[in-house]
């Protein structure tokens, strides 16, 4: 099936029309909301704390399609690999470079949480904080050794993994679906593949309709972050917040010499090519809200459709490097507000311990102190109820571990693709240009056989497409 996107005609062309009004660019859009909703909540904090159900809603309807738009990305892809094998070499290179990235990231935080100190001095006595606030934070969630972290992977129901939106459930049944095709034969099974091909282009246009409504969600979800927890609050973590945020930008430089040095990708080109998802992802406070979305950009970018669907869900719960660097510095935060030095053996020990705590906390209530408390209970440092210190300071980190996780799974989606042989450059870099509006122009032509397998175009391309013209490209080439 080939399904074709309705691209923006050129200004030069000779029936070019004029190029997108400004207030008509879902970037533009976003933007005016995310200042909106900021000015809202400073000026009229309780308006602003009672416009959390935009925000929430939007998630909600993302979180609606996010399960089967994964099962059908992934089953649809390795369908079109047609190769086990290669599946089950994607995943282990996708694990182990998601191991090497988190232990970087988990180091690093723990080198500039030595270096800069962000809690001496401050002398905190435990029994003052509320155990009670901590409880409200982790009670939903109680947190998993090992062992029950990887049988939670293995869905006990398919229909349960679905209903409660397990993303690792759901893609743990979607690998074995789309290799028990590869194994029947594409042949035999291409009625089905037909099937789930239509409905994923009727989910991607659900998507489309969703995505009409994103600047009012991220209206909602800021107005109330500002609302709730106000501008005054980064005075009080200032050091904590520097420490943070200074740690996260010289990661985010790491992973532009990351990108640059293996898959030759320009990441400031990307981010611009991108610039809608990551601010709305800053908006929300969240990078569910743009899952499905960066996985099409990603596939226009020269991924293949079957990488892509397998990094960027496993990333989303594995790969969370800015997560990784805000919990060692905050648990050498801790230690330091409450008056203990942490010796070397210590810290390689608390490393250990959140490698294991870290994992899995995507979409989980208060997932960060649930690490932290696990860790500190493991290391009997100082008392669990010392992670409510952190209570105040940890919606101001949601901007550093957004952008630091979002972009840290593209580049992983990057490197495991090029190492895969599954990576079209030319591809990518029509895409960063403009010229690739839709998933089968990143595929080559109509007839082309390609690892990333037949294309779905998004409605969002429709509702928002590029200023430069779609073209006629050639034959991907080899992976």
């Amino acid at each position: 099936m080939n399904f074709t996107a309705d691209a923006a005609p050129s200004p030069q062309s000779p029936t070019g029309a004029a190029r997108k009004p400004l207030y008509k660019s879902l970037f533009f859009q976003i933007l005016v909301a995310v200042v909106a909703g900021i000015l809202i909540g400073h000026f009229w904090p309780n308006i602003g704390a009672a416009l959390r159900p935009l925000g929430d809603g939007f998630i909600q309807l993302i979180k609606m399609i996010i399960a089967p738009l994964i099962f059908l990305v992934i089953v649809t892809g390795i369908a079109a690999v047609s190769d086990v094998k290669a599946v089950g070499r994607t995943g282990v290179k996708a694990l182990t470079y998601f191991t090497a990235a988190t232990l970087f990231a988990l180091v690093f935080g723990l080198v500039v949480g030595n270096l800069v100190q962000p809690g001496a001095g401050l002398n905190i006595d435990p029994a003052s904080l509320s155990q009670d606030a901590l409880n409200a934070k982790t009670a939903t969630a109680p947190p998993k050794d090992a062992g029950a972290f990887i049988l939670g992977i293995i869905p006990t129901s398919v229909v349960g993994a679905f209903a409660g939106n397990s993303l690792l459930q759901v893609l743990c049944f979607a690998v074995f679906f789309g290799a028990a095709i590869v194994v029947v034969g594409r042949e035999r099974c291409l009625p089905v593949i037909t099937l789930m091909e239509t409905v994923l282009e009727l989910f991607f246009k659900i998507m489309g309709w969703v995505m009409r409504v994103a600047p009012v969600g991220a209206f909602g979800a800021m107005a109330f972050i500002i609302g709730q927890y106000g501008l005054g609050s980064l005075g009080t973590y200032a050091l904590l917040i520097a420490a943070c945020y200074g740690a996260a930008i010289v990661f985010i430089g790491l992973l532009f010499v990351v990108a640059w040095a293996y898959p030759r990708v320009p990441l400031w080109q990307f981010m611009k090519y991108t610039r809608e998802e990551f601010l709305l992802a800053l908006g929300t406070a969240s990078t569910e809200s743009v899952l499905p979305r960066i996985m099409t950009k990603l596939t226009n970018a020269g991924c293949s459709r079957a990488t892509t669907g397998l990094v960027i869900p496993t990333g989303y719960s594995f790969n969370l490097d800015g997560a990784a660097l805000y919990l060692s510095i905050s648990l050498l935060f801790l230690a330091q507000a409450f008056g203990y030095n942490l010796d070397l053996g210590q810290q390689l020990a608390a490393l250990g311990v959140l490698m294991l705590t870290s994992k899995g906390m995507a979409g989980v209530p208060g997932s960060a102190f649930l690490a932290l408390s696990a860790t500190a209970g493991a290391l009997g440092i100082f008392p669990v109820a010392g992670v409510a210190l952190l209570l105040g300071a940890d919606r101001l980190m949601d901007s550093m571990r957004v952008v630091v996780n979002l972009l840290g799974n593209c580049v992983a989606t990057f490197v495991v693709a090029k190492w895969e042989g599954q990576f079209d450059r030319a591809a990518m870099l029509r895409a960063f240009a403009g010229d690739i509006t839709t998933a089968e122009a990143a595929s080559g032509p109509p007839g082309t056989e390609v690892p990333g397998g037949p294309a779905v175009v998004t409605e969002i391309e429709r509702s928002h497409p590029v200023e430069a013209p779609a073209v006629e490209t050639s034959p991907a080439t080899a992976r």
